[in-house]
């Protein structure tokens, strides 16, 4: 993957640089506070507050380094909180990159240990990621997934638009959309004229909540 190569973003975390595609795979304004303010605090956490569960079925469509499971699993393992998480990723990372990421300055060690020792095996089937979290990593292209088991939350974290335009489509998005349950949260970074059209039209309430640093707004969809 001579394509790939690390960057280091302002809140000192790392990203990772996709030549082919020419995009990060996180905000440069910072990896984990992204990951913490879109995904965990914006989606799960809200999820989890609005139902007064306490147990969380997520999909994340882009898998890429882990950030976003890592530390959804770190809050649902501190709060006693059951995560069934499911990560689409068409190209996954080579372990020695993951290891390479830092992350585990973000998160138990225990947690790190056991999500780099059963990486690869997650890519294969369903692992147990300490007592609380599950963790399987599909590796194929978002509209070949499937799954008979619907989702509470799903973290939409594919590419920009500009760079890949195919993964906003209607098509897209309304296939994401199905394994949603009623009630359930979809959450991404970006927010466009078109995203929120699109998503009105699948059965979704609209939400524009403050981004993350560097983006003014972002989504967040409901779906009824």
């Amino acid at each position: 993957m001579d394509h790939l190569s690390f960057a280091l973003t302002s809140d000192g975390s790392k990203t990772i640089f996709n030549e082919k595609v020419g995009e990060h795979y996180h905000s440069r304004h910072g990896a984990l506070q992204e990951s913490k303010h879109v995904f965990l605090n914006t989606g799960m956490r809200y999820f989890l507050e609005k139902s007064g569960l306490k147990k969380v079925k997520i999909l994340e469509v882009g898998f890429g380094t882990g950030l976003n499971f890592l530390i959804t699993a770190d809050f649902c393992l501190e709060n006693n909180i059951q995560l069934d998480y499911t990560g689409i990723e068409a190209h996954p990372l080579k372990p020695e990159m993951i290891a390479d990421t830092g992350y585990e300055e973000y998160i138990a060690h225990d947690l790190w240990d056991s999500f780099t020792a059963q990486y690869e095996e997650a890519q294969k089937s369903s692992v147990d990621i300490g007592k609380l979290c599950t963790l399987k990593i599909a590796s194929e292209k978002m509209l070949d997934f499937n799954s008979k088991e619907p989702f509470d939350v799903v973290y939409f974290d594919a590419f920009a638009a500009v760079h890949q335009l195919e993964m906003w489509n209607q098509e897209s998005l309304k296939h994401i959309s199905k394994f949603l349950n009623t009630g359930g949260v979809f959450v991404t970074y970006a927010i466009t004229g078109d995203l929120k059209r699109t998503m009105k039209s699948l059965g979704f309430t609209i939400e524009k909540a403050p981004g993350a640093a560097g983006k003014r707004e972002m989504l967040r969809a409901v779906k009824i």
